[in-house]
């Protein structure tokens, strides 16, 4: 097991980086973050409370736009509440993109809905506003399309203006999946106060800030942000903490309709506290390393990641290349040299439609999607965390440089 070395705001694993294996991401947990668990298992209030509620009411603050904050279990479960609120059920359909983690089309099978992928674009990896539009205004469109799911990849917004004008052409509800965006910005406004129906984002532990596990819903809308609430805890029409803290006698509760157990703890909330106050420092250390990978590597066969609109903020989540003509090696052949010379590399993402369930169940083939094929063929994630150092950072440059010259 590795040892916490003790420093003022940090604790560090060792041998993580410095001289050994550079691991694709580790997370910066300090000691506020620690003093905050420990302070929490001290109250006597661990599930869902007062540090709850409170990262709930400063997300929002920090979203701004006058949204809701709904705290979560994972983004899944966001996502998975998000849909429902909004009305999608059984029979209907939901457009999003086939280059993203299963887990944004398998909450809508949940549902009893069925996924419509849509191509991304070839140079920002999101999904292609053009592509959805010709979709919907198709021969071949399905009748019961009941919302759209755009990513933000890898940080990068979508185009979202483009986006939510063809959805409400459509009558179609939005929920975003921005799981990867902490805290990007879109048109000078934070991802999450754009206009959709809901925001959703991740806080696992590979995340740019994390509580380890979580996620958090974003709304303007008070009935969706209501639902949410209720069906987070199996629909019950009051929090246990409303139940159980009370100086009054508040017992009684109503089962309103059969939700689910996706709610976030107060050890959670506790590490989201501390982990909020340091986003944006966070963010300039992200966004220093891009900079650095891309000035370092633009002489190379390779497709450097995209950069933000003007405007715009990339989250800078990951940070992927795609290898290009001349590159003199495979994707794969290249992430085994990596690891030979101490690197992790990782792959993202592998698309929806090569997995043997999304392509059996809908009849998929490789080509339907040649975007996103293309940049899955090629797509290496580079290591890239707030607690990696300059020098770790040269190392992977250094054998990048190595491997593909």
């Amino acid at each position: 097991m590795l040892k916490a070395e003790k420093r003022p705001g940090k604790a560090v694993e060792k041998g993580a980086g410095m001289g050994g294996f550079i691991p694709f991401a580790i997370p910066d947990i300090g000691e506020e973050e620690i003093t905050e668990v420990v302070a929490a298992l001290r109250s006597g209030w661990i599930t869902t409370g007062p540090r709850t509620r409170l990262f709930e009411d400063e997300f929002a603050a920090f979203i701004g736009g006058g949204t809701q904050a709904i705290a979560v279990n994972s983004a899944t479960s966001g996502l998975h509440l998000a849909l429902e609120a909004a009305g999608v059920g059984p029979g209907d359909s939901v457009i999003t993109t086939p280059y993203t983690f299963t887990a944004t089309a398998e909450v809508i099978r949940y549902l009893g809905a069925d996924p419509v992928f849509v191509d991304i674009d070839p140079s920002t990896l999101n999904l292609d506003p053009a592509g959805l539009e010709e979709y919907l205004a198709g021969r071949n469109r399905r009748k019961d399309v009941r919302a759209v799911v755009p990513v933000h990849f890898a940080g990068l917004p979508c185009e979202m203006d483009d986006i939510l004008m063809i959805a409400r052409r459509h009558g179609l509800k939005v929920i975003e999946d921005a799981a990867h965006a902490v805290p990007a910005l879109y048109r000078n406004k934070m991802v999450g106060c754009l206009g959709s129906d809901a925001t959703v984002f991740s806080f696992y532990a590979t995340k740019t800030i994390t509580t380890g596990e979580g996620g958090m819903i974003v709304t303007r809308d008070p009935a969706l942000a209501g639902r949410c609430r209720v069906m987070r805890l199996h629909g019950i029409s009051h929090d246990a903490f409303d139940r159980y803290r009370a100086e009054t006698p508040s017992w009684r509760y109503e089962v309103v309709a059969p939700g689910f157990k996706y709610n976030m703890g107060d050890l959670a909330a506790s590490i989201g506290l501390h982990q909020l106050k340091k986003v944006w420092r966070f963010h300039r250390i992200r966004s220093k390393m891009a900079a650095r990978y891309s000035e370092a590597l633009q002489d190379l066969p390779v497709i450097l990641p995209p950069r933000a609109n003007f405007g715009d903020v990339h989250a800078w989540h990951l940070y992927v290349i795609r290898l290009a003509a001349g590159a003199g090696t495979g994707r794969d052949r290249f992430i085994e040299l990596m690891a030979k010379k101490g690197i992790g590399c990782s792959v993202h993402f592998i698309p929806l439609h090569l997995h043997p369930y999304w392509k059996s169940r809908y009849g998929l083939r490789p080509g339907d999607f040649p975007n996103a094929l293309k940049a899955y063929e090629n797509a290496v994630s580079l290591p890239m965390y707030t607690r990696m150092t300059s020098d770790d950072q040269e190392r992977v440059i250094a054998a990048v440089r190595e491997i593909l010259k």
